[in-house]
């Protein structure tokens, strides 16, 4: 038998209805010559410090750094796991080929092959590698299956980000919380979640410390055209007071006009961040609601693999495009002239082999549902208008330029005009807004006439305060001010974090209560504030380092780079971080932190201190069950987990010690106050039933 390994449940049913694999099974599906089986995301993770050594089981600056000989894997403390792992354990050992089935990306291959490993897989390893959930991508994927050894530098990659997560996480936190903790709380250190927090607080300190300065600019209006003078600024009030009254009487003459005519090409399909900025942007959903939606919609077959870091196509998927565009029903009127052109369009900015890494970028599959929610379908709208834009010709514009002079002085007036609105009539109205803001009369050369001049008093402003799609941009940078969309591209590789990680990173920010949220404006708390002036290593918090290191994860990834290269310059930089904590001098940080989500904030507090209580998800194993605002639930929720706990079940307001008590246990203890579908109040108990779904099971009064 064929044994294949999923990532998800939902997965492993759309591979087995097309292999045929439709038995049901304890914990697998069956038929055709095949198993099919799956994880619920992370089953094993690496060894908590006290399991290497008794000695790093308490907390001790002495014995820092903790540095294992060797990383070691576990399966996480959970039944529902155990009880999932031992059914693959068990298929492993009788299949004669095993096909990997995880998530294609880095985390996927890292997830099932410390899987495998634990299982002690000795048969061949074949690997599935698609794009997309269709049934078409699914069986052509099953034609085309690869040897697992392929992807060993893509394992390799995903291995060494979580050791070395592992390091700095558990070392760094370790130091500085017995450093500068008041023994109450535990000051997280991350590899990624540290620089992050460095750009708030950077942008922060610099607005705080800017100081406005005023200065004065003249302009004059000349048939309903702005024209600006080309002095520049003005310091002084009375220069350009004495400007204004000098230009006043004369007339405004026309010197000469440029016309100049280019090309707008059409914005570039979606990576994950470039879809969370535009969605916050748009829509201010953050970047992690961005991508639990794009998730849904790709394990509802309509869009592609979500988490990629690439705008292009392969040059193999241009004949997959007249099928895509017939299948956007509700786009007809916009697919029809693309599909009516003798040739489709094919530009070197959409297809381009060279820049395809793991996938291509987010497109619609052609499968089409009307079962949306309202948030779905606007976001599956912008994927969709990208992708149809991209085969439209280009825009034409003209920019015009026009100079005048008032006396001896210049002055100068632009424009831009849309000659041929083209791929704009994806996006709705392509003139409306840019005809009231741009367009000038039609001068003509030596005219003059009276003008109407002004004189404007400005003040320099302050950096902006970052939004969560600043943030998600300057991340991709590593903090640098890009608005080149090419030097941008370049730049990716250099990028703090991954995409299918920044927005959790983000998140997890603001559950250690480092930043908090103004409206659209992310800003830093006293905490965070402290946290970095604390760091005094550069190596801690530089995002352009930090953006280092995520290239030469990426050159493992592709073979130009030695694991072991670079596990050495973490192990010297961790040594470098505990010598320099140790001999600082001393200053506290007071902090309430929240359950950790990260692998890399795992560490437990000292002995000493309380420790926040954390709660492993009960269904997937590899989440934390953490407070929201209607209900607890996974960390991993709308990713690969739907756990949830109302905050209140039938009219009573659940205890954080009574959820407690129900996660640890399965169940809770006698509760009273619950109130039935006629008002009347009963006791009982709660339990988690075999889906991991609460009950109330009633008691006696």
């Amino acid at each position: 038998m064929k044994m294949c390994i999923a990532e998800k449940p939902s997965v492993a049913k759309e591979i087995a209805h097309v292999l045929g694999a439709t038995a049901r099974r304890n914990g697998y599906l069956e038929g055709n010559g095949y198993w099919v089986t799956w994880t619920f995301g992370h089953l094993c993770t690496l060894q908590e410090p006290g399991e290497y050594t008794e000695k790093w089981q308490k907390w001790n600056m002495g014995v820092l750094p903790m540095i294992p000989s060797k990383f070691r894997i576990r399966l996480i403390e959970d039944e529902g796991i155990k009880k999932q792992f031992a059914v693959i354990e068990e298929l492993v050992s009788k299949a004669e080929l095993v096909i990997n089935c995880g998530d294609a990306g880095q985390e996927g291959e890292l997830i099932q092959r410390w899987v495998l490993t634990k299982a002690k897989c000795g048969v061949p390893v074949k690997r599935l590698w698609i794009s997309s959930l269709t049934e078409e991508a699914i069986r052509e994927g099953f034609d085309k299956l690869m040897d697992a050894k392929e992807f060993d530098t893509l394992y390799a990659a995903g291995s060494a980000r979580a050791i070395g997560d592992w390091l700095l996480g558990m070392n760094a936190t370790r130091a500085y919380t017995l450093k500068y903790g008041t023994g109450k709380n535990v000051l997280s250190i991350g590899r990624v979640q540290t620089p992050t927090l460095a750009l708030v607080v950077e942008r922060q300190k610099a607005i705080e410390q800017f100081r406005p300065e005023t200065y004065w600019e003249i302009r004059t209006s000349y048939r309903e055209g702005i024209f600006t003078s080309q002095h520049g600024r003005f310091n002084r009030k009375e220069e350009a007071e004495a400007f204004l009254e000098k230009i006043k009487p004369q007339e405004l003459e026309i010197l000469s006009i440029e016309r100049k005519k280019a090309m707008e090409h059409p914005p570039k399909l979606f990576d994950l961040t470039l879809l969370q900025v535009e969605c916050n942007r748009k829509f201010a959903y953050t970047a992690e609601n961005t991508l639990k939606i794009i998730q849904s919609l790709y394990e509802k077959k309509l869009t592609t693999y979500p988490r990629v870091d690439t705008n292009f196509l392969p040059n193999d998927q241009y004949n997959k495009v007249p099928r895509i565009l017939q299948g956007l029903k509700p786009y007809e009127a916009l697919v029809r002239p693309i599909l009516a052109e003798k040739k489709i369009r094919k530009s070197p900015k959409v297809f381009n082999d060279k820049k395809i890494t793991d996938h291509h970028a987010i497109i619609p599959t052609g499968v089409f549902s009307y079962d949306l929610t309202p948030e779905e379908k606007r976001v599956y709208d912008l994927v969709a208008r990208r992708f149809i834009a991209v085969f439209y010709p280009d825009c034409e514009i003209a920019n015009i330029t026009v100079m005048a002079r008032i006396g001896e002085e210049e002055f100068k007036a632009t424009g831009k005009q849309i000659i041929d609105p083209a791929w704009r009539v994806v996006f709705g109205n392509p003139t409306e807004k840019q005809n009231e803001e741009n367009v000038l009369p039609a001068y003509e050369k030596g005219e003059h006439g009276p003008h109407t001049p002004e004189l404007q008093e400005k003040q320099t402003q302050p950096p902006k305060y970052y939004t969560e799609a600043d943030l998600l941009r300057a991340m991709e940078t590593a903090g640098k001010q890009v608005e080149d969309e090419e030097l941008r591209d370049l730049m990716k590789e250099n990028g703090i974090g991954r995409p299918s990680t920044r927005a959790n990173i983000i998140e997890t920010l603001f559950k250690r209560q480092y930043i908090r949220k103004d409206k659209k404006r992310i800003l830093a708390t006293q905490t965070g504030m402290e946290l970095i002036d604390t760091i005094q290593n550069e190596l801690l918090k530089s995002a352009e380092l930090t953006g280092q290191w995520e290239k030469k994860l990426r050159m493992i990834e592709d073979g130009t780079y030695q694991v072991n290269d670079f596990m050495e310059e973490l192990k010297a930089m961790v040594n470098e971080i505990v010598h320099f904590v140790r001999h600082a001098s001393t200053k506290t940080i007071a902090v309430e932190t929240p359950p950790s989500t990260e692998k890399e904030e795992k560490a437990p507090p000292p002995k000493t201190v309380q420790e926040p209580t954390v709660l492993t998800c009960p269904k997937c194993g590899a989440g934390e069950v953490v407070k929201g605002k209607t209900a607890w639930g996974c960390t991993r929720y709308g990713k690969s987990c739907d756990f949830l706990i109302p905050l209140e079940i039938a009219g009573k307001k659940l205890t954080p010690k009574q959820v407690e008590t129900l996660i640890q246990k399965g169940k809770s203890g006698k509760i009273s106050g619950f109130k039935d579908a006629g008002g009347e109040s009963f006791s009982g108990i709660l339990r988690l039933d075999e889906t991991k779904t609460v009950r109330i099971d009633r008691t006696q009064k």
